[in-house]
């Protein structure tokens, strides 16, 4: 719960002052939560208190109830579902083991997905039933990504809350997935597409999208590229930084994200190609700058992601009748058809991912000629002829 900003109701009642305060409170009956007005209890007798120090007495203790700075913990018996994740689970989460990108994603998912309905309700009275009827509504409109997210936030958030005896059990310790469960869209795109989007762009882009393909870099690091961390000689480009909502950082989404690469010979020759017309070949300029005007005045600065999505590859993707086009789409594109190019090693060092079971079990997905091919393979041994038994 939120702190509370009711002043609360102070009765005389046989020469007491009571105190009196709202409460939002769940109907077993309808499964709706409406707010009623609670006793606090006495506060002290009319001979020895003012109406005025009576009040005073009962903010106090609304504040102690609704997790105020009056005392470090909140009533266990109101405090809300709502107030614990804002002001113990986030905080909790935030710096520790989720980053600026992560933690801004799960706290609108949790928002959106769990605190929308129940934010309100006191943990006490929140039960399994409850969450688990949830999760299936959810299962039905949302994706499975969705869904198994929700359920392990429940799970976490509940956890905590007994970790720091807010509540004395978890509800979501036992919540079943839902079976129907939408399909994760896992579109990915054949070798003739890709050539199509490279032949249908200018030159930048069509720069930018072969980069972006050969190397697998996410948005987030290929618009933070600058002149600098290109070695022609060397023929390799160094990722320093990467851009985020209009912000550069000096890390990335993992330990691995930080890297040089290698670039293809004709690749390196097309980049140093692309620097004699880019807006801004200085060393500290970005490979592909955002060279609109604002002001009368060329930015030069990096693109934003979204930008980019919206004003160039989703319009292509409608052009060519794709059935999808984003950086996503790409990247599990090329890890998929990178599989008959070389190891499961050399594509998570490709796509700097920590785990191979990342690259594997996300990105990685089975190519129906070469499932065909590796059965002809296994069927061409079991027919071959067998070996001559030795006579004794």
């Amino acid at each position: 719960m939120a702190r509370s900003h009711q002043r609360g109701t102070v009765r005389l009642e046989y020469n007491s002052w009571v105190g009196y305060m709202n409460l939002k409170v769940l109907d077993p009956t309808t499964g709706e939560s409406n707010w009623k007005k609670q006793r606090v209890g006495v506060l002290g007798t009319k001979s020895k208190m003012t109406k005025h120090q009576a009040q005073d007495a009962l903010e106090e203790i609304i504040a102690q109830k609704t997790g105020g700075s009056t005392q470090p913990r909140a009533d266990q018996r109101i405090v809300t579902l709502g107030w614990f994740t804002r002001n113990r689970f986030f905080p909790l989460r935030e710096g520790s083991t989720w980053k600026e990108a992560t933690a801004a994603n799960r706290k609108s998912a949790i928002e959106k997905d769990i605190l929308a309905t129940f934010g309100e309700l006191p943990m006490e009275q929140i039960d399994k039933f409850m969450l688990q009827t949830h999760l299936n509504r959810l299962a039905r409109t949302l994706s499975a990504g969705r869904v198994m997210h929700a359920r392990f936030f429940m799970k976490a958030i509940f956890e905590e809350a007994v970790d720091q005896e807010l509540v004395q059990r978890n509800p979501a310790r036992k919540l079943i997935l839902p079976k129907e469960l939408r399909p994760v869209n896992k579109v990915t795109l054949s070798w003739d597409q890709l050539r199509l989007v490279l032949a249908s762009v200018s030159l930048r882009d069509r720069i930018l999208l072969t980069l972006d393909m050969t190397e697998t870099f996410r948005p987030s690091e290929l618009f933070a590229l600058r002149w600098n961390n290109f070695d022609m000689d060397g023929r390799t480009l160094t990722v320093n930084q990467t851009a985020y909502r209009g912000k550069l950082r000096d890390y990335g989404k993992t330990k691995k994200s930080i890297r040089s690469v290698h670039v293809p010979e004709r690749l390196a020759n097309d980049l140093w190609l692309w620097r004699q017309e880019c807006p801004n070949p200085a060393p500290d300029g970005f490979l592909f700058p955002n060279a609109r005007k604002r002001n009368g005045a060329n930015r030069n600065g990096f693109i934003r992601t979204d930008n980019y999505r919206a004003r160039v590859l989703k319009p292509l993707a409608e052009e060519l009748g794709l059935p999808k086009l984003n950086f996503q789409v790409l990247r599990r594109t090329m890890a998929t058809l990178a599989q008959t190019k070389g190891s499961v090693k050399d594509v998570q060092a490709i796509l700097g991912h920590s785990k191979a079971d990342t690259t594997v079990n996300v990105y990685m997905q089975s190519i129906e000629a070469s499932v065909k091919q590796t059965q002809e393979a296994i069927y061409s041994e079991l027919a071959a002829r067998p070996p001559l038994l030795a006579v004794s």
